[in-house]
């Protein structure tokens, strides 16, 4: 029987079809963090971990490749649509695009990325300090492209999205031996991250950013790649790793009240779709999903990256009757209901 808490959600997002057209008052989006927000960047990496191939992109309009980890768009395009911008945030370094491109929203996230420089250093990918540096290069050109008075307008009007964090647990604390799990305590690791969170935000503040939100921690022992990892025990979420993103979570909330306290005139908040994400696998029925437990793309139990390939037979027909594409990344179908989520809690104070 369905929770008022899913009645809630059913209401709320589902009737209107997962997108919410506004008139904004935001004039871009401006993109942060890993491969949950990744539209591109990594094609233009020297890493392994890379999506620029079929099936990826396989539901994306033309059936393009573009990079993003899924088979069609991931949140931030469906936000931006929201928002009333563009159907799509372009990546920062695809040479396709260029700086008229960007004014109105563009991404400099990079897929294997942490808040930690341990973390890109495992899949050698774009750690955040470069992510910043790229964004100091894009606010000189839009500056170039339409004068200061007008740049200075959209850098301080924009939204920020960052989403990261992730993978500093399940690419580096956890499976890295002799790395950071043997330095740190996970209360201890989570601290670290946090302070690198703040030092992050500070600077986006003082570089103009004003309208930040960023995500907590999905339920990442939940992803079909740590339930293959947790077969003795039914293939089940593992509860542990759940609890550390819960854990993370309220500490976020903490630093995210610190700093709107701090910082004058920051409009900074915490967008946390753990729990939306949680009743999704817990009942994906309910949302109209097959399921929760495998991935689309291959047997759905380890495929990511170039294991997720054309030649894999096993991959789904339809991917929208499955909560994640790969066994790491969410659907298409997916991405938009946490995305509509979002702009409903968390963003809804910048519409």
């Amino acid at each position: 029987m369905a929770t008022h808490y899913q009645l809630w959600l059913l209401s709320g997002m589902l009737l209107l079809q997962f997108t919410l057209k506004v008139n904004a008052k935001v004039p871009a989006i401006i993109v942060f963090g890993d491969s949950t927000v990744d539209s591109g960047n990594n094609n233009q990496v020297s890493t392994i971990l890379k999506s620029d191939f079929a099936p990826y992109g396989r539901d994306f309009e033309g059936g393009q490749a573009t990079g993003r980890f899924s088979n069609g768009r991931i949140a931030p395009d469906f936000i931006s649509e929201a928002f009333g911008i563009k159907q799509t945030i372009p990546a920062y370094l695809d040479p396709s695009y260029s700086i008229k491109d960007f004014a109105t929203g563009v991404c400099f996230a990079s897929a294997g990325t942490g808040f930690d420089n341990a973390t890109s250093d495992v899949l050698s990918v774009i750690p955040l300090w470069k992510e910043v540096e790229y964004y100091k290069e894009y606010q000189k050109k839009l500056r170039g492209y339409l004068g200061d008075e007008t740049a200075n307008h959209i850098l301080r009007e924009a939204l920020y999205l960052i989403s990261i964090g992730t993978n500093d647990f399940l690419e580096n604390y956890y499976v890295v031996p002799g790395g950071r799990s043997s330095k740190f305590s996970v209360q201890d690791y989570q601290n670290f991250l946090l302070g690198i969170a703040k030092d992050f935000i500070s600077q986006l503040y003082r570089l103009g950013a004003i309208k930040i939100a960023i995500t907590g921690l999905p339920p990442m022992g939940c992803l079909p790649l740590e339930r293959t990892t947790n077969i003795l025990y039914g293939g089940e979420c593992i509860e542990d790793y759940n609890n550390v993103a819960k854990e993370f979570n309220l500490k976020l909330h903490g630093l995210i009240v610190e700093l709107n306290e701090k910082l004058k005139g920051i409009e900074l908040v915490v967008v946390s779709p753990y729990d939306l994400v949680f009743q999704i696998v817990q009942s994906p029925h309910f949302f109209g999903f097959d399921n929760a437990a495998k991935a689309c793309c291959g047997t759905g139990l380890v495929e990511m990256g170039y294991m997720c390939n054309r030649r894999n037979p096993f991959t789904c027909s339809d991917a929208n009757k499955y909560v994640f594409w790969d066994a790491f990344h969410p659907t298409e179908r997916t991405n938009a209901i946490i995305a509509d989520y979002v702009v409903k809690t968390g963003l809804v104070q910048f519409l």
